[in-house]
Parts: structure tokens; sequence; C-alpha cells
């Protein structure tokens, strides 16, 4: 009995551990397993859909704009992983102080970080896998290997649109192919016997049956891309949402847990902690402002 509750609990360790060096270590796993995906649907693509579409006649333009969308997305993706996503130094920590408002409940003024041993501007964060603060901090990406903030915000939102839009271009593409093979075969008009001999007309269960037995991979991978599409998709909106609202991951989700801390350590417990975005300065502006980022000098002028 003892046995049998030590290995659990060892085994759960060990998990955890592994867990937290491939969450919290800075390592290119996952950007390998990101152009891995990428390699193996443009491969399948590439060599079946492609060609098929070739000879299918469909629209060049149709046919490349995958590739198009493709380069754009490898283009974001490096700027947004080899950019400086807005480290905040000794040296430049006083002038970043200056350039967002403390709101005095998710940011309060003459934090200092004890790690980097800089006073924290607000909207920062210390990341614990890079090891440094970054303004404006939003989240750290595995995907692109780096730290989302003030300098690669915008470039990261870009990344995100063009990669949502590549898989859907795909899936697109692929999707028209399986319905042209279907309209040209004329199998939708068509019916088939049931095990007990009976005649039905075709369904579309059938007709899935009949494309994935017909062509297994290019199915398969538009299902993978269809389901990547969603995910990607509902992220996007997200980020997107944030990004009008002058808002960060990292703001959205303190903010949440505020639900369950009615009041601030200083202040009198009879006050109530109300949070409100002082940052956000209309739907237009925020957006530019994810994409050219104040500085010191602009906060004065206005």
């Amino acid at each position: 009995q003892v046995l049998s509750l030590v290995i659990p609990t060892q085994l759960q360790r060990v998990t955890h551990r592994a867990l937290h060096r491939l969450f919290h270590t800075r390592s290119c796993l996952f950007v390998v397993l990101h152009v891995a995906l990428q390699a193996a649907v443009f491969g399948e693509y590439t060599w079946e859909v492609f060609v098929y579409c070739w000879e299918l006649q469909f629209h060049v333009l149709l046919l490349l704009l995958p590739y198009l969308l493709l380069a754009g997305n490898v283009g974001c993706f490096l700027l947004c992983s080899r950019a400086d996503p807005g480290i905040v130094t000794k040296s430049n920590a006083a002038s970043l102080v200056k350039v967002y408002a403390y709101d005095g409940v998710l940011f309060q003024r003459g934090l200092m970080c004890p790690t980097c041993a800089v006073e924290k501007p607000a909207r920062s964060k210390h990341c614990s896998v890079c090891r440094t603060c970054v303004h404006r901090f939003d989240h750290h990406c595995v995907w692109v290997n780096n730290c989302i903030g003030a300098s690669n915000a915008g470039v990261f939102l870009l990344y995100l649109l063009s990669l949502t839009a590549t898989a859907g271009a795909v899936a697109a593409v692929t999707a028209a192919f399986l319905i042209q093979v279907l309209l040209l075969s004329n199998i939708m008009h068509g019916t088939y016997l049931d095990a007990q001999g009976q005649e039905h007309a075709v369904e579309i269960s059938f007709l899935v049956q009949h494309l994935f037995l017909t062509f297994p991979r290019i199915v398969f991978m538009l299902g993978f891309v269809i389901l990547l599409t969603l995910v990607l998709g509902g992220y996007c909106s997200f980020c997107l949402y944030l990004a009008l609202t002058n808002q960060t991951t990292n703001e959205w989700c303190k903010s949440r847990r505020f639900g369950g801390s009615p009041h601030l350590p200083s202040q009198p417990p009879d006050r109530a902690l109300v949070y409100k975005n002082i940052y956000s300065k209309g739907s237009w502006r925020n957006l530019k402002e994810i994409f050219n980022p104040p500085t010191v000098l602009e906060r004065k002028k206005k």
C-alpha cells in the first residue's frame, strides 16, 4: 500500500518538473514543432492537392494564395521571434516609467523588481522564462520562443492573422478540390446498398467515407487544417479584442482575478476596489498604438 501511494506521487513530481522545464525554459522545441507541422501540411498540399487542382484547371492565383500567405507568415514569425519585446533595463527604466500612468490597482508606483533590481514601469512584468522585465508585457509565447511586449505586439498580431489566413486558404482550396471531385463523379445523385441489401440515396456520411477511402491523407489534412483555423480564429478574435480595448493578456487575466480579492493591502478595508482600464483611448487609437507604441515625448505632448 505504501508503494502504491509513493509511486503515483513520484510520477506526479516527475511530470510536473518535465512540464515546468518544457514551458518555463527558453527552448526551440515548439519552434521546431511549428515548422514541422507547416512542412507536413504544405508537403501534402503541394504533392497532392496542388497537382490535382492543376489538372482540374483551378485558377493559378487561387492555388498560389496559400504560398503567398505562408511567405508573409514566415516573415512575421522571424521578426516576432528575433525582435526585442521591450526589455526594461537600468538604462531605460527611468524613461519607461513615464510612458504609462499607474492605475493604482494592477500597477502601483515604486515597486521594484527583485530580480532585475529596477523600478517596474506600469504595464510591465518580469518574465521568469526570459529572466527579464518586459515593457507592456502581454505573455511569453513558446511558439515564437520570445516574449510579446510593447515592441513586437504589432508583429505578433500580424503573425497570428497571417497564420489563420494561411490555414483558412489551405482548407478552402482543399475543400474546393474535394467538392469538385464529387461533382465530376456525379456520385451525389447516386444510390448505394446497405448490409441488408436495401437501396438508399447517398448521404453526407457516405460521401465523407467515400472521400476518406479515396483520398485518406487529403481528408485527414483537411480536418486538421479546419480545426486549426477554428482554434486560431478564436484566438485571433480574442487578441483583436485586446488590441481594440488596449489591454494585454496579462492585464486581462489579472483584472479577472480581482473578483476574489476586493481590497488592495494598501487600501482601507471599507474602500471597495474598482478596476478600470485607464489606457483605452478609443478603438482606432488603441489599434494604432499596437503598431506604434507611445514614447515619453509623445505622452508629454498629450
